[in-house]
């Protein structure tokens, strides 16, 4: 298949597009924003592939992407590009109304179009892939409940209410004009390439670099972690396997505390590269003000992607987290690149007066 690829520069994405060209046969086209938290390393291991593309383009520009609709004659589309961070959806909401409202619905528009001009056989195996947040189903404080596919929708954020917004657009395209959709609802990723404003390489690089390890409240915020590459497995499997129509939310079976994945870290960089001074790098966490309208806890019942699709998670939290922290200490290198200035591990989030 030819599969085009949105955002597939960004952390989730360009891990779609390593797992399409190691693993499959597919021809892929990455189309890109390049923002801040988009970046061509992240991609340095299959980007001499004669079976992947890279386009430069922005979602919300519907001229621009009917012509690579037109040239590249995708079978199936893996809508990842979105903004992805709640702190910095509090400072600045307008970009994420922007790329995760406006573009997914120019997107739709453009593939709509596209979709009509198929021809019978062609428009049977197309797909439109949206992978959204398990955000939009707000928070599960009080409960030991599971979001399920059904679960109503309550976000709480800027950046969760923006994919909540995406995912009904989708919902509304694939019902009101036919267009062959799938929709994906994920748990908190982690693994190499995240950008270090996210908690997990944030907390590695702070704690390298000697800094304060802030922590958010009283720490006790619930996660459902999932590691990157498992997601990219998932996300193809559902691509390829899933009905047209239905939704599967993707989860890594591993809740934690946001203290217990900061202390897990702290644990493995004493063994691995501990402190010159002696101390332990679990001594340099801070417990700072929480971030505003903060969910306490989301976790997600991934039984539907197990029993219908067959997929689970091969990573449990302790091997991806060893995995991570191994692959940050081998490629601070990166770290230094990625971070061209514009963002030096400051708090991010505060600024709503």
């Amino acid at each position: 298949m030819n599969i085009l690829v949105t955002g597939g520069a960004g952390f989730i994405g360009s891990a779609v597009v390593r797992h399409l060209i190691q693993n499959t046969q597919h021809h892929v086209l990455n189309v890109d924003k390049l923002t801040y938290a988009g970046n061509l390393e992240s991609l340095s291991e299959i980007d001499q592939d004669p079976r992947y593309q890279f386009v430069q383009a922005d979602i919300c520009d519907a001229t621009y992407l009917t012509k690579i609709f037109k040239d590249f004659k995708p079978d199936a589309v893996m809508h990842l590009a979105a903004e992805s961070h709640v702190d910095r959806s509090i400072d600045g909401p307008a970009a994420f109304i922007q790329t995760n409202i406006v573009g997914t619905y120019t997107l739709l528009e453009v593939a709509r179009h596209y979709y009509m001009s198929l021809s019978v056989e062609k428009k049977s195996q197309f797909r439109l892939h949206h992978i959204s947040t398990d955000e939009v189903y707000g928070d599960l404080e009080g409960t030991t409940d599971l979001f399920t596919e059904t679960t109503s929708y309550a976000p709480s954020s800027p950046y969760s209410a923006s994919k909540a917004s995406s995912d009904h657009l989708v919902r509304a395209w694939n019902r009101t004009y036919g267009l062959p959709v799938v929709i994906t609802n994920c748990s908190n990723n982690y693994g190499p390439y995240h950008f270090p404003e996210k908690l997990i390489p944030l907390v590695i690089l702070n704690a390298l670099q000697g800094k304060t390890l802030p922590i958010y409240g009283k720490g006790d915020q619930i996660r459902d972690w999932l590691f990157v590459e498992d997601h990219a497995r998932a996300l193809y499997c559902v691509m390829t396997q899933g009905k047209v129509g239905e939704t599967y939310n993707i989860g890594g079976h591993n809740e934690k505390q946001n203290i217990e994945v900061v202390q897990s870290i702290c644990k493995i960089l004493d063994e691995l590269q501990p402190r010159r001074d002696g101390g332990t790098y679990a001594e340099l966490i801070e417990f700072v003000q929480d971030r505003p309208g903060h969910d306490l806890r989301y976790a997600i019942d991934a039984t539907k992607i197990a029993n219908e699709l067959g997929w689970k998670p091969l990573e449990t939290f302790e091997t991806g987290i060893r995995k991570t922290v191994e692959w940050y200490l081998n490629h601070l290198d990166w770290c230094d690149r990625v971070q061209d200035g514009s963002y030096q591990g400051q708090r991010l989030g505060v600024n709503i007066s």
